[in-house]
């Protein structure tokens, strides 16, 4: 840590120029201006193979220097947080070397291709005491923490089903080429890119997932190897995932993950009902929380709606009035904000590296479920 105007500072590291390196940046600038409470990050260096785009994204962004090698860059003794937003296939060899020189790690989800590589970089880290983060952006909605403080407080009741989705369309089109996204030695398919973050809404809110049944399908066999190729090539992972599930709590719920669903940018849904109530939400609409409260009505008007606003922390950080809105780059500046606000504090963030491994864990037991025709206890 340095201390620059009596304000401490924190220098990050980037690898990978795309859309969540993106993300990454824009939250890193963003969170040490909306939070005063925190160290404030400084884009020190980032990293991709293309030179070109590197140094184009260090002076898009005010990154202080730009590289073609990412091992340079998690050494580097100025750099005190590492953030991973390359293909998953590279997420282990990448922390455990950053790691290892000592770095505090932000990782995109899913972690890893697998469980076991899961575990061994979340008890890397444990042992070398650095902080780790999981880039589940959806779980900071201010909407989603005070879901889950309803939850916990008993205004449900007894919680008696949970359903959710994630769903979105971008691959929909079976003329779409061939991308890393195919390739099975990067993990799974749909059910860890998009169905990873319906399972960390489900552990967030119902709590631990102890057993599951899962049917995964692959509908488009195979893709163009580039755009407009006639040359087509076999798809190795799940476009398609639904899960029936049951929790630790009593209670069980039915997951579903898709990137074939035409028409839907951002389905990310739930529906969590119980003896006094349910709750439904959707990232579509990711200022608005549905609630009904039984008995409330006898004339059954139904739900009523909870709009984000001030009173739902951090909501007033960005803006003093309700109505006005948070996106997508929000929910990543308080995503980066919390992770920066753990380090300060040497405390664990979350979802950290741990959190990840288990819902690594339950994609791992989808798979084989799917593959064995049974059941899996976790």
């Amino acid at each position: 840590m340095r201390s620059t105007n009596m304000r401490k500072t924190v220098r990050i590291g980037l690898i990978g120029t795309g859309f969540m390196g993106k993300a990454h940046a824009l939250s890193y600038l963003a969170a040490g201006n909306v939070f005063e409470d925190i160290s404030r990050p400084v884009l020190h260096m980032v990293a991709d193979l293309d030179a070109a785009r590197a140094e184009a994204f260090r002076e898009q962004f005010g990154f202080s220097g730009s590289t073609t090698d990412w091992e340079s860059l998690v050494t580097d003794p100025d750099i005190d947080v590492v953030s991973i937003t390359t293909p998953t296939l590279f997420h282990k060899e990448m922390a455990l070397a950053a790691i290892a020189a000592g770095k505090h790690v932000h990782c995109e989800k899913p972690l890893s291709v697998n469980a076991a590589d899961a575990w061994q970089m979340m008890r890397a880290a444990e042992r070398a005491g650095v902080r780790t983060a999981t880039g589940f952006n959806y779980l900071k909605n201010p909407l989603l923490k005070l879901a889950r403080e309803m939850i916990a407080s008993g205004e449900l009741g007894e919680i008696y089903d949970f359903n959710g989705i994630h769903a979105e369309g971008f691959m929909a089109d079976p003329q779409t080429p061939w991308s890393w996204r195919c390739d099975a030695r990067g993990g799974a398919g749909a059910i860890a890119d998009v169905g990873s973050h319906i399972v960390s809404v489900a552990r967030y809110l119902a709590g631990p997932i102890t057993e599951l049944c899962a049917k995964l399908d692959t509908p488009v066999a195979t893709r163009p190897v580039s755009a407009g190729a006639t040359k087509r090539r076999e798809v190795a992972v799940d476009d398609i995932a639904r899960l029936i599930v049951s929790f630790e709590r009593g209670c069980s719920g039915t997951l579903q993950a898709s990137w074939l669903a035409t028409g839907r940018s951002m389905q990310l849904a739930f529906q969590i009902s119980g003896s006094k109530g349910t709750l439904a939400f959707t990232q579509e609409r990711m200022n608005e929380l549905r609630y009904f409260r039984a008995g409330e009505d006898p004339r059954g008007n139904g739900f009523r709606l909870i709009e984000a606003g001030p009173s739902h922390p951090p909501y007033g950080a960005f803006c003093v009035a309700g109505g006005h809105q948070l996106g997508f780059n929000d929910l990543k500046t308080i995503e980066m904000a919390e992770f920066i606000r753990a380090i300060d504090r040497n405390s664990p963030a979350s979802p950290d590296f741990r959190e990840a491994w288990e819902i690594q864990r339950l994609i791992d037991a989808a798979l084989r479920s799917s593959r064995e025709r049974c059941w899996q206890v976790l």
